[in-house]
């Protein structure tokens, strides 16, 4: 039976990376700015096992952004958004995959919610713009 849940973590973690992969392609190619992911793997009270958070300079460009990483992980994982939010303002949209989930924003949203402190026990990554 261990062997079923390491397999099982394993199965997990490369579908998360591949994930990650695809979200963080997909925001470099819409220009999203600031982009870092946080492992929220060991954090008890944590909703997912990754957050990815970027930037966008306008409205328009959070929901381009948005909508983009919808289609790229559909078109290249197969794997649909369990949900997205904000559409409406577009200060700032998550897209949820379960396991691994985006927060678009506005650099106001970002630095007023400051997602990275509240999860600062975290490790975290940076991406290039």
């Amino acid at each position: 039976m261990a062997t079923q849940t390491t397999k099982n973590k394993v199965t997990k973690l490369t579908k998360n990376a591949k994930i990650l992969k695809v979200i963080v392609s997909a925001i470099q190619e819409k220009k999203g700015e600031n982009i870092l992911s946080l492992d929220l793997r060991n954090i008890d009270e944590a909703v997912a096992d990754f957050f990815i958070i970027c930037e966008a300079s306008s409205t328009t460009q959070v929901k381009a952004i948005g909508d983009f990483i919808e289609e790229k992980v559909k078109e290249e994982l197969n794997e649909a958004a369990f949900r997205s939010e904000g559409r409406s303002s577009l200060n700032w949209v998550l897209v949820d995959f379960v396991n691994v989930v985006v927060h678009i924003m506005l650099p106001e949203a970002r630095q007023r919610y400051r997602l990275e402190e509240l999860w600062c026990d975290a490790p975290e990554q940076v991406f290039k713009n």
